[in-house]
């Protein structure tokens, strides 16, 4: 960590995915971080293949789930090839390896579900048996939920892939996340979905920036400045609830983490892989409730769910 950069700033190795999306990210962050240390510290970006990205075609389920996308910069920061790494937070694993924290949350993008189609503005518009196409088994359930009747096909792929596909006619339909539209400054193609239709997944629209446990005071103050606290809170919510129920990518598990004011109101479901049956719970805490409080908020959700839905939560089996 004592390498400077030729400004006299010290450098931070920030390691990223190689999307346009997690690039645009990084870059963000890298952004932040030097200007947030007046200059201190200037991040040197690092890009990454992970087993993740090499799937074009198959469901995570199928090689490993969420660790897919995270596991080589995990490696990388564990053996000190880079000082952080930047991650989209629904992406990453429960429960981080020994020697990884989460130093920081920035603020929260937009949390909706965003509905890409040509000719309808929500899944209701589709035309029966119409045809949509996603990666993510949360989302299949919960379109299925809303609509038996359509066809589900399996999408993968950067942003700009999955657009690609819906323009060849793959699909009559697709989901993204608003979140990364935002970023990559393609809403214009997106139809949002309010919050109380559609709950996204555990995390959405959050960054995560990961550092080693042993990274040096100063550095990871700078990291630590970007973080946001009511983003902070949501990801202790909606991750403990995750970890109440076991989440990983073979249960359609949906959660968020409402600000009402003067309390935070978690509300969470895990659905069925055909959708037609779906068990929802949600509790409140309030606004002064320490992040100690909020991991107990979502455990109690995931519980209560759990509970409701026998000790065996329903799964999609490989595909």
């Amino acid at each position: 960590m004592d390498e400077k950069s030729p400004s006299g700033a010290q450098t931070l190795v920030l390691g990223t995915r190689g999307s346009p999306l997690a690039l645009a990210q990084a870059h963000w962050v890298a952004d932040e971080i030097g200007r947030n240390s007046d200059g201190a510290f200037a991040c040197e970006i690092q890009t990454f293949t992970t087993k993740g990205d090499q799937l074009t075609t198959e469901r995570l389920i199928n090689s490993g789930g969420k660790g897919l996308f995270t596991k080589e910069l995990d490696t990388a920061l564990l053996d000190g090839r880079i000082h952080l790494a930047v991650h989209s937070l629904k992406d990453v694993p429960t429960r981080l390896p020994d020697g990884i924290i989460c130093a920081a949350y920035p603020e929260r993008e937009d949390p909706r579900e965003a509905f890409i189609c040509r000719t309808a503005k929500h899944p209701r518009d589709l035309p029966q048996g119409a045809t949509v196409g996603t990666a993510s088994l949360r989302r299949e359930a919960q379109t299925l939920a809303m609509r038996p009747d359509v066809a589900v096909k399996t999408f993968r792929g950067s942003v700009g892939k999955r657009l690609e596909k819906l323009d060849a006619g793959l699909a009559d339909a697709t989901w993204l996340a608003m979140a990364g539209l935002t970023r990559l400054g393609l809403t214009d193609v997106a139809h949002p979905i309010a919050l109380t239709d559609m709950l996204p997944s555990a995390g959405q629209g959050i960054l995560g920036i990961a550092v080693a446990e042993t990274m040096a005071a100063d550095a990871l103050a700078a990291v630590r400045a970007l973080n946001h606290a009511p983003s902070e809170a949501a990801a202790v919510a909606e991750r403990a609830l995750l970890d109440a129920l076991d989440g990983s990518c073979r249960t359609a598990i949906a959660a968020h983490l409402f600000d009402e004011g003067e309390t935070w109101r978690l509300v969470a479901e895990v659905l069925t892989p055909a959708g037609d049956q779906c068990w929802r719970d949600e509790a409140t805490a309030p606004k002064s409730a320490s992040l100690v409080d909020l991991n107990s908020l979502g455990q109690a959700v995931g519980a209560a769910i759990r509970k409701a839905a026998g000790c065996d939560l329903p799964q999609f089996e490989d595909a």
